[in-house]
């Protein structure tokens, strides 16, 4: 049995576990993997990747840099938290605020160390995607639209920083033959950007109660809830652009079904907009987007199955 101090010190750690969303990490560690493999690098055999010790410290530098911009977001929304999310933040606030800024800067200092060791361009590149995430937990996230789009902004950062690795390396002369492998690389982050950009307008609908007593201006309480709905329904439209070229113009293998059941997902999604006007029902829409979202990276596996296939024996050879 835990005595009261090992059981205090046990909801610390879960404490902080929650606030820095740690059951997200991995999920970001994977798509970043899997994005490397099949949409960022498809020409290097995965295995060279999974090995690539520079690219494990960028998905590294990535989740703690993420895990710290957590941190720093929560300590900023902890009055707000209280209102909108309470069992929640009641877990969070077992961590005190100082703690959480001990943990922030440590994070940061650890993930400032490792750009180094990568190189000057990962320093730089992280240096401003931490100041990034500060500057819109601070102020940014409080003004209506700029917010949304600048908190879909950060959320896709970290795969810019491996396409950055790797195609900071192509001589200039090789560049127009990746013409094709950067339109495929654009649409896929123009899908992913305005699936997150919803997302956090959602998150707005759902958070309009906390938000308006401490004083966010968000979509919502400035333009009101039908104008936000109807942004929200222009956005969701728009998703069917990027599929489009994903689909009918370039090959994305077997990835097509998820494009296919996204679209059809979205039409159901869009009509239950349209009726919701509870919290509960916007948070329904909220998880609907973020199923989608995560179902996305397990299907990135499906533009070349047999990269698995060809795993799978390689690891039952040892």
């Amino acid at each position: 049995m835990l005595n009261r101090k090992n059981k205090l010190l046990a909801l610390k750690i879960i404490s902080l576990f929650s606030v820095v969303r740690g059951y997200n990490i991995p999920v970001i560690i994977l798509a970043q993997y899997l994005s490397a493999i099949f949409i960022l690098a498809p020409e290097i055999r995965a295995l060279d990747i999974l090995l690539d010790l520079n690219l494990f410290l960028i998905v590294f530098a990535s989740s703690i840099t993420i895990a710290s911009g957590y941190i720093i977001n929560n300590f900023y929304d902890s009055r707000k938290d209280l209102i909108n999310r309470p069992n929640k933040s009641m877990l969070d606030r077992l961590v005190s605020q100082s703690t959480k800024l001990k943990v922030y800067f440590s994070l940061n200092l650890a993930v400032a160390l490792i750009a180094s060791f990568i190189s000057w361009r990962a320093f730089l590149f992280f240096s401003a995607y931490i100041f990034l995430i500060w500057f819109y937990s601070h102020k940014i996230k409080k003004y209506p639209f700029i917010g949304n789009l600048m908190a879909a902004l950060l959320a896709v950062l970290p795969f810019f920083a491996i396409l950055l690795y790797y195609y900071t390396k192509l001589p200039i002369y090789e560049i127009e033959n990746y013409k094709n492998q950067f339109m495929v690389i654009s649409a896929h982050a123009t899908f992913l950007f305005l699936l997150l950009l919803v997302r956090e307008m959602i998150k707005d609908l759902e958070n309009i109660t906390g938000d308006l007593v401490n004083n966010y201006r968000t979509i919502p309480i400035i333009y009101g809830e039908r104008r936000s709905k109807q942004l929200i329904t222009v956005l969701t439209i728009a998703t069917i652009l990027p599929v489009y070229i994903l689909i009918d113009i370039y090959d994305v293998g077997y990835m097509d079904i998820y494009f296919y059941a996204c679209l059809i997902f979205l039409i159901f999604f869009l009509l239950y907009l349209w009726k919701s006007n509870k919290k509960g029902q916007f948070l329904l829409l909220h998880n609907v987007l973020k199923f989608l979202i995560v179902a996305g990276v397990f299907c990135i596996v499906l533009i070349d199955p047999s990269v698995l296939w060809h795993g799978k024996k390689l690891l039952l050879s040892f």
